[in-house]
């Protein structure tokens, strides 16, 4: 559904309650009596979860999974699947610069790239009350995942033009599968760029930064925004990541948000940054609803916020955790209004 996103920033920013979009698909997997593998490998079945959640839970706006094995699928990567546990990949592509010209771009119907694309379609036609968020791997992860990540570090080092060939194809490719998805009805992307958090800041800017900008004024448009995230940043690339001009960025629970809003300014949305794994899936209620709430009333003072996970959260979340992290949202937006 076509929506001004430039606006939808705007009322974000000026809204007296506190909004939450936590980066989780797999509790709706379990909603509809399906596995990871069902949702992973089928369209429909991954809309269905996704669609299940947003009519389970009041987040701001709908997302699909966070999935960084499909583009390495497409360029070829043989992936391991599991019934219950995200996709992973097995060996590399790419072992130097002969192989890396080799490397063919694919096309937007290669592995699983259409099943991707007709989860967004069918959510993007289907939730017409708020946004919802294709999502996509970036382009130094794509390439750590077909060179291979420690071989790629050392890469960057001794065969740097390498790199910048491999680098030049992931772009390219991800900037025709994010505009797919834009094609398709959707009201933005999250590119998510862990792998830059291993890189200095200068490393950050040429291997990474560079090229998510480039995506980012292909795409984003009014009435389509980008979502940048990196988890692996421990707070020191915050300005790398200014600098792709993304429209909002998602943190991990790596780094200090409090310091990281300080030195955002407040016409970038900011989300995070709750443990995934250490308060999602593996803490009681209590503690969610404590560390939701304190996360909340730490960082009050800022507009520009909106609370979520660190990263995608991983499959097995309890649902009384999530009834918790919204029950804590719920008791601050009183509060804070009340207080008004």
């Amino acid at each position: 559904m076509e929506m001004n996103m430039k606006e939808w920033v705007t009322r974000v920013k000026q809204s007296k309650a506190r909004l939450a979009i936590p980066l989780m698909t797999h509790p709706g997997i379990d909603l509809i009596g399906k596995n990871v593998y069902d949702a992973v490998t089928n369209g429909r079945t991954h809309f269905e979860a996704i669609e299940a959640l947003n009519k389970k839970y009041p987040a701001a706006a709908s997302s699909i999974i966070m999935d960084l094995t499909v583009e390495a699928e497409a360029f070829g990567s043989k992936i391991s699947f599991s019934t219950h546990e995200v996709p992973t990949i097995t060996g590399r592509l790419v072992t130097d610069h002969e192989s890396a010209m080799n490397l063919d771009i694919p096309r937007l119907d290669a592995g699983r790239i259409r099943q991707y694309l007709h989860a967004a379609a069918l959510a993007a036609e289907q939730i017409k009350e708020k946004p919802v968020f294709a999502g996509c791997i970036g382009p130094l992860s794509l390439a750590g995942r077909l060179y291979d990540m420690t071989e790629m570090m050392t890469a960057m080092y001794l065969d740097a033009a390498a790199m910048h060939v491999l680098l030049e194809k992931c772009t390219t490719f991800i900037a025709d599968y994010a505009d797919a998805f834009k094609k398709a009805g959707t009201n933005g992307i999250l590119i998510a760029e862990p792998a830059a958090g291993l890189l200095s800041v200068e490393m950050c800017d040429e291997f990474s930064s560079t090229y998510i900008k480039e995506i980012i004024d292909k795409v984003q448009d009014k009435n389509f925004i980008v979502l940048l995230h990196n988890c692996g940043n421990p707070g020191h690339l915050t300005g790398s990541m200014l600098s792709t001009g993304a429209t909002a960025l998602h943190l991990g629970n790596k780094l200090n948000l409090v310091d990281a809003l300080q030195q955002i300014p407040e016409t970038t949305l900011v989300l995070g940054n709750l443990d995934p794994v250490d308060i999602f899936k593996s803490a009681d209620p209590q503690k969610v609803y404590d560390t939701t709430l304190k996360l909340l009333e730490d960082t009050a003072r800022y507009s520009n916020f909106i609370i979520s996970s660190g990263c995608d959260t991983p499959p097995g979340v309890p649902h009384a955790n999530i009834y918790a992290f919204y029950n804590a949202l719920a008791f601050f937006n009183k509060e804070s209004m009340h207080i008004k």
